[in-house]
């Protein structure tokens, strides 16, 4: 794997032991694309694996990352990863080495970015989006990605939230949800 933009742009990511799923080149690339300017933002990356759409992040500019994995056989792996990112651009990431949907319930923080990446056989994507909208842990203005495989349909609302865009790779969909006042620029 390799970070597609920004400062560590070309930088190639150790990928850890066990069960992963890395997520596209491509598919990443597009997502930062759409998302745009990171400069002062704050970004979630749930599901980290190994750390890469974190990094990624801060490569294009995040202040403040955050990422949570709760996969042990991963930590010394993002750990790694994270270090060398952090020597490098002199940007902290605060790594989470806990269950999700714990992570979710004890958070006190909010972002302007939350992207949830869990493995294809997980079902309750919705009800993790449901979690972050009740605690309010999107920022106003903020977007909820969600990256899912087809076959694992995601509804128009869910709490405060509206899907405001959709992209297709593959087996592989990204839903964009924001709260529904607002519009996405895309």
């Amino acid at each position: 794997m390799r970070i597609t933009g920004g400062k560590l742009c070309g930088r190639i990511i150790k990928c850890p032991d066990g069960v992963i799923r890395p997520a596209m080149d491509r598919m990443r690339e597009s997502v930062f694309a759409i998302i745009g300017e990171l400069e002062g933002k704050s970004f979630l990356d749930l599901f980290s694996g190994s750390g890469t759409i974190a990094i990624e992040a801060v490569s294009r500019g995040a202040s403040r990352v955050d990422l949570c994995e709760k996969d042990h056989i991963k930590i010394d792996t993002i750990l790694e990863n994270v270090s060398v990112t952090e020597k490098e651009l002199g940007i902290k990431i605060h790594c989470h080495f806990m269950a999700v949907e714990l992570f979710l319930k004890r958070c006190r923080d909010n972002f302007d970015y939350i992207f949830f990446d869990p493995p294809f056989p997980y079902r309750y994507h919705a009800e993790l989006i449901a979690t972050a909208a009740k605690r309010q842990l999107l920022s106003p203005g903020g977007i909820i990605m969600v990256h899912r495989p087809s076959e694992h349909a995601m509804p128009e609302t869910i709490e405060t939230l509206s899907r405001v865009d959709q992209r297709i790779y593959g087996r592989s969909i990204v839903d964009f949800y924001t709260y529904k006042q607002e519009e996405m620029r895309v």
